[in-house]
């Protein structure tokens, strides 16, 4: 192996090597190579967590500026926003499934010109760029309300939600035994979960 600048071996990425010190002691070449750079990324990474924004996803709260359908929101800034775990009814690029209009009607009702809470959880972004996060107004979990009234069914993508499958899946099966929004107004054919 080719010796690096900081005095071990070259390493595969994501695999550990020794760290070598130098033989009278003090900081080795890494150390004071990489130091500063950890200082100034650990420093940021303090910031963020304590208040100073967000989490490294993204704003921990922000003002409903416009509801896009029943699982899309868009926050100040104009960043869209994906509700984890929820898949409502279609009814943006030329498609109007069945109860997409009453999901986006709720959801207006519920958030649109209000601050909410957003959480995250393993992954950040979708393959559309948009934020991927738990929303919460006024201690209402947006999410779950939507499943648990029926406006939407459960949209399980890992790693996103694994902590909170059960609990949604159950509030998906009591929608569907009481008949709750789409449950009760559409037919079983015109319901895409999946």
């Amino acid at each position: 192996m080719a010796e690096s600048r900081c005095g071990h071996g070259a390493t595969p990425l994501g695999a550990r090597s020794p760290s070598r010190a130098p033989a009278g002691g003090g900081p080795g070449p890494c150390a004071r190579l990489w130091g500063p750079v950890l200082a100034g990324s650990l420093l940021a990474i303090g910031i963020a967590a304590c208040g100073g924004g967000g989490s490294a996803c993204g704003p921990s709260s922000a003002t409903v500026e416009r509801v896009v359908d029943g699982d899309t929101l868009e926050i100040a800034g104009g960043e869209k926003v994906r509700l984890l775990m929820v898949n409502a009814p279609e009814i943006t690029s030329g498609k109007n499934e069945c109860y997409g209009i009453e999901a986006r009607d709720f959801a207006v009702q519920m958030v649109q010109g209000k601050t909410v809470k957003l959480g995250y959880d393993k992954q950040c972004r979708d393959i559309y760029n948009r934020l991927l996060a738990w929303v919460e107004v006024e201690g209402r979990d947006l999410n779950l309300t939507l499943v648990e009234r029926g406006y939407a069914c459960v949209l399980y993508i890992p790693p996103n939600g694994e902590a909170r499958r059960s609990e949604f899946g159950n509030a998906e099966a009591e929608a569907q035994l009481a008949h709750r929004g789409l449950w009760g107004a559409c037919q079983p054919e015109e319901i895409f979960c999946e």
